[in-house]
């Protein structure tokens, strides 16, 4: 069957909550990827971060293949050998002291989301059932019914409510709209270092340390979203690491396997994952052994092969020559590490259609926010690499 075929097979047969690229992809490695009709495509989504480490890469299908010939699933039942080893070397290179291990990404924010409600109740006591917690606009956190109810995006919540109370938005990169949203009751305050879906905002320089301070003074925690920003997409370990934060609470996924197997975690020292009781949250699939095996071996990968460093040296490279193109269609470069957008003017008629012509040149990139080109290669890219996928982009972001 040619991509045609296909297409038309998950139209007919897949609800249609997505719009992807006409692209049907069957292979990859690396940084590259094919398609059914044997089309070579760079990728510069990296599956939204999952893939930092590159597309099957050799020492995760390793794992992988020996783990699923010994044992996949036991469910928290029962014990198994990988779970602790995972809990324990995650520990040890973040510095926190409990990890809670999930699967997706909306899963380790709904109890990062628990967490922090659960302290408020038990520790800083706050009455049952008043819980605040203060979100950012333009966040993206997921899409479960507790998290599209802080969501800014009416899409998310469009056809969806009635909604989860005890949440309140306020503008991003403005420390001081946070001094004015917290009350007595709020428990916790849940930022993304770097907005994501949001279109690759940075905040300004200094937030991060400031809404530190606030939250400290305040007695409220501070949970870090860094899904997509953290695990060497931006340069460091964790994009909060820039300004010298820890949060009270970490959520992770995606890249955390590599792309291999849906894995997230939860990371925050015992006086607020120690809260959690036999029977309080759980989950079958999450710190199953074939994951925990594969997240294992991918966190080596990422610090053995240095990829927090060559995320920031390729993505400074990067920035700087997208920033020399004299396109008539850019509005503005930012990021940090491997981690892009390229902001259009209103007048180049959105992002999708440079995304398209991009992939007819064989780069793989998508839009977000309707105007944003975001790039987001797998940091095992190379130097001569990147040049090829400027020489696309140069040429795409020329087009009338």
């Amino acid at each position: 069957m040619n991509s045609q075929g296909y297409i038309a097979v998950e139209d007919q047969f897949n609800a249609h909550n997505y719009q992807p690229l006409d692209v049907v992809l069957t292979w990859g490695e690396g940084v590259w990827v094919e398609d059914v009709d044997g089309k070579r495509y760079m990728d510069f989504l990296a599956a939204y971060s999952a893939v930092n480490q590159g597309h099957c890469h050799p020492r995760l299908v390793e794992v992988m293949q020996q783990q699923a010939a010994r044992l996949t699933l036991t469910s928290r039942a029962f014990r198994n050998d990988q779970l602790p080893l995972l809990a324990k070397e995650m520990c040890e290179l973040t510095g926190y002291e409990m990890m809670l291990p999930m699967n997706s990404g909306a899963e380790a924010v709904e109890t990062a989301i628990k967490a922090a409600r659960k302290w408020g109740y038990e520790v800083k006591g706050v009455p049952e059932d008043a819980a605040h917690i203060i979100a950012c606009h333009g966040n993206f956190h997921g899409r479960t019914i507790t998290i599209i109810s802080f969501s800014p995006e009416e899409q998310y919540r469009d056809g969806f409510g009635p909604f989860t109370p005890g949440f309140e938005l306020i503008p991003y990169g403005e420390a001081a709209a946070l001094e004015r949203a917290i009350t007595a009751h709020t428990v916790a305050f849940m930022v993304e270092p770097i907005q994501g879906e949001g279109g690759v905002v940075v905040p300004p320089e200094g937030y991060l340390k400031q809404v530190r301070e606030i939250c400290d003074r305040h007695n409220v925690l501070l949970i870090a979203d860094e899904i997509q920003s953290g695990l060497g997409r931006t340069g460091k370990l964790f994009a909060m690491e820039h300004e010298g934060v820890r949060a009270d609470i970490v959520t992770i996924g995606k890249a955390l396997s590599g792309g291999m197997y849906p894995v997230s975690a939860v990371l925050a020292d015992r006086h607020i994952l120690g809260l959690f009781q036999p029977g309080d949250h759980g989950s079958t699939y999450g710190g199953n052994p074939l994951g925990c095996a594969v997240a294992r071996e991918a966190l080596k990968v990422l610090v053995d092969e240095k990829l927090s460093k060559r995320s920031a040296e390729l993505g400074e490279y990067l920035m700087g020559c997208l920033r020399q193109l004299q396109s008539p269609h850019i509005k503005q470069i930012r990021g940090k590490g491997l981690w892009i957008g390229i902001v259009l003017k209103p007048e180049a008629g959105g992002a999708r259609r440079f995304c398209e012509a991009l992939m007819d040149k064989g780069l793989l990139c998508k839009e977000t926010h309707w105007n944003v080109i975001r790039l987001a290669p797998p940091l095992v890219i190379t130097k001569e690499e990147i040049d090829w996928a400027l020489g696309c982009i140069g040429e795409v972001l020329h087009m009338p």
